[in-house]
């Protein structure tokens, strides 16, 4: 879908996911932390396509489960309760992807 968004030529969209790449590049921080920090706030944020897609990210970046645990606490403390959905979602998401690759 991204490569669909940018066929358009759109300054704003293309400055926009250009420095979303941008981000996520190792730096101070590295890639594997940066998507931690990614996951977190998608957890706090309630955005479960981005949880999704942050869980994906991290498990390529070499997040193994009880480092996504250690996130999802945060996320969790951070968040409160209303987070708790959100959180079941993901683990069943991360399960889904452990089990496919398996």
């Amino acid at each position: 879908m991204n490569e669909r968004i940018l066929e358009h030529d759109n300054q704003v969209v293309r400055r926009f996911f250009a420095l979303d790449t941008q981000t996520y590049k190792d730096g101070a921080l590295n890639l594997k932390t940066k998507e931690l920090l990614g996951l977190v706030a998608s957890l706090v944020l309630r955005c479960d396509d981005c949880i999704s897609y942050h869980i994906a990210q991290c498990r390529d970046a070499g997040v193994n489960r009880d480092e996504f645990f250690e996130a999802f606490s945060v996320g969790l403390v951070v968040g409160g309760s209303i987070v708790i959905p959100h959180l079941r979602r993901a683990v069943d998401f991360l399960d889904r992807l452990e089990t496919a690759s398996a």
